[in-house]
């Protein structure tokens, strides 16, 4: 009788221990079957939203006088219906029309962008746009902080991080949803040596745009190559910047310096200025910012 009873409760020392080990199993999400009618098979998980909404909604556009469509149809004046970015003129094909079509762009996109802004102005044309509440802010600053009377002038490196930083921040604290792509500022060594070319472009210069780099147009000497050079390094920084901080924000975009290295010719030069984007070159900046922006992968 004593060894009867030894071996029955050695049966049922080893029961329990197969079934425990296959509830510990089961639990750790080895091989154990699921129960039929679980929670898991009836209701899968849904696949997490994505953080970059390729298809914005609406866009409100910030920056200076090449979002505004400045010397693209007439001398000295913005033209702002063939901004690369809300612009409706057909032969631009803006970004809120490739986005939003025809239609939606007239409705939902919005230009506050200023001739002759500086990064320090950023802040104030985003206050402007959060009552819109876009799905999308692009941006296009810094030319004109490299674009001064002198190269002394232009804005500091430092300035114009913390500038665009509290540009940002002011945004994030009203729209945290709301993406931002980011230009890179143009090439503007490039724009020189194609827009001192023409006769026209070089006296239209002479009034004043952008003197640190377009003064003395033809002087080819070690000075004017130095401050130009010093102009382009400081757009580079710029654009350094930049990237910085869109980096920081996981809905942002930079554009990878992109428009920086577009080589941009007579052809998408202003004929008055022969510095400024033409109706050919808005173009080529609005195809840069769609395909940033509808982008599978940043």
């Amino acid at each position: 009788m004593r060894k009867r009873g030894r071996g029955s409760r050695a049966v049922v020392a080893i029961a329990v221990a197969a079934v425990v080990g296959l509830a510990g199993c089961d639990a750790s999400g080895g091989g154990g079957a699921t129960p039929q009618g679980s929670t898991a098979q009836a209701h899968p998980s849904p696949r997490p939203t994505p953080v970059w909404n390729r298809s914005p909604g609406s866009i409100a556009a910030v920056g200076d006088s090449i979002t505004r469509g400045f010397d693209a149809c007439t001398v000295l004046s913005d033209c702002p219906e063939v901004s690369w970015a809300t612009g409706s003129d057909t032969t631009v094909d803006s970004l809120a029309v490739r986005l939003l079509g025809a239609t939606g762009a007239a409705e939902h996109s919005w230009n506050y962008a200023v001739t002759g802004a500086r990064m320090a102005d950023l802040s104030a044309q985003i206050a402007q746009a959060v009552p819109q509440r876009p799905d999308l802010v692009t941006v296009m600053v810094g030319a004109n902080d490299a674009c001064r009377s002198t190269v002394s002038a232009m804005t500091p490196v430092a300035g114009f991080r913390k500038q665009f930083q509290t540009a940002m921040d002011s945004l994030r604290a009203s729209l945290p949803k709301t993406q931002v792509y980011v230009s890179s500022v143009p090439n503007l060594k490039r724009l020189w040596s194609q827009g001192r070319t023409s006769q026209l472009g070089k006296q239209v210069w002479k009034l004043g745009i952008c003197p640190s780099m377009l003064s003395d147009a033809d002087a080819l000497d070690a000075r004017a190559s130095r401050r130009r050079d010093a102009v382009q390094e400081r757009v580079e920084a710029y654009n350094q910047v930049l990237r910085d901080v869109c980096a920081k924000d996981r809905r942002c975009r930079f554009d990878g310096n992109a428009v920086f290295d577009y080589r941009f010719g007579t052809g998408q030069l202003s004929q008055w200025d022969w510095f400024h984007p033409s109706r050919d070159g808005q173009a080529r900046l609005a195809e840069i910012a769609y395909r940033t922006i509808t982008a599978k992968n940043p």
